[in-house]
């Protein structure tokens, strides 16, 4: 491997067995995540990433950005700040508002849930400022004229990751709006059809809200960083950091901006026609390709006669 290109040893087997029918194709969970910016003295923004444990099922040691798939509450009615959700469903491709909702819910919960960061205010024009903290609780329970915040902001963040708490009873239990406006959405990735964890995934950039800070609090990732884009690129170039194709593909697109909100400002422009990966057999030799992202292509040549069908490489 001359990069840092994911490529589990699985998939010639699975991608074979998808084409002589003996693989059927499950159907793909809808999913978020976040490419959180934040400036830097030193040119360009950096984007906050982690990697995720090297025990994972999919993608263990991977590079990537908050995120995960969509909870079946997350269309639940909250309150909610930024361009109207028909505006969201159209630009998102999907065909009703709670969809839409959904998503851009799932994104913003996400990140809470794996950075500590909290897209949402007491307002509409107002973003609240370091969540998680002893500070916060104080600031809440002061506010509340009580002395005392219950449960604090951690245990209702824990409580989100677990379950017991919707996205949508956490923002009333906090008095939130969800802020909309502050996202923009900038690609979209279907996990190819012979995987058997599939998603479908929109990407969202998002600068760092001022006062908050990002967190290693994912339970998926062994160490998050703050790295900037061009940065990250290289190292996955020189196969220093692992990293799946859409991640490496959104991180070359952030290179070609000089601050998080010249990139924010661009996501309105950004093709979210899906991208998903196509394998075909030619003489026995496996094609792999990514339409529109040439660099990701990989054959696989059928395995030589006495060589186990484990030895094959991509090129």
């Amino acid at each position: 491997m001359s990069n840092g290109q994911w490529y589990p040893p699985e998939w010639p087997d699975r991608i074979r067995a998808l084409a002589s029918g003996e693989l059927t194709p499950v159907a793909p969970k809808r999913a978020a995540t976040v490419m959180l910016l934040r400036d830097t003295p030193d040119g360009g923004p950096a984007v906050h990433m982690l990697r995720r444990r090297a025990s994972m099922a999919f993608a263990g040691g991977a590079y990537a950005y908050p995120g995960g798939g969509v909870d079946p509450r997350d269309d639940r009615p909250v309150r909610w700040a930024g361009p109207s959700l028909e505006s969201w469903a159209a630009r998102l491709g999907v065909d009703d508002t709670a969809s839409a909702q959904a998503i851009v819910c799932a994104a913003v919960r996400e990140t809470y849930e794996e950075a500590g960061v909290l897209l949402a205010g007491r307002t509409p024009d107002t973003v609240v400022g370091a969540v998680g903290t002893a500070d916060a609780d104080a600031a809440d329970a002061d506010a509340a004229g009580t002395g005392d915040d219950g449960e604090g902001w951690e245990a209702d963040r824990q409580a989100l990751v677990d379950r017991e708490l919707s996205f949508a009873e956490f923002l009333d239990r906090r008095g939130l709006v969800l802020r909309s406006d502050l996202l923009g959405a900038w690609a979209r990735w279907i996990t190819p059809e012979f995987e058997p964890r599939r998603y479908d995934t929109w990407f969202f950039v998002a600068a760092l809200p001022q006062g908050q800070q990002a967190r290693n609090v994912s339970t998926e990732a062994d160490h998050t960083v703050w790295i900037r884009p061009v940065d990250a690129a290289a190292g996955y170039d020189k196969g220093e950091l692992l990293m799946m194709p859409p991640t490496i593909s959104t991180l070359r697109a952030l290179t070609a901006f000089p601050t998080a909100g010249t990139a924010l400002a661009a996501a309105g422009k950004q093709d979210l026609t899906p991208v998903i990966a196509r394998a075909a057999l030619v003489k026995g030799e496996i094609v792999l390709s990514w339409p529109g992202h040439e660099e990701f292509t990989k054959r696989i040549e059928p395995a030589a006669p006495g060589r186990p069908a484990e030895d094959e490489e991509g090129r």
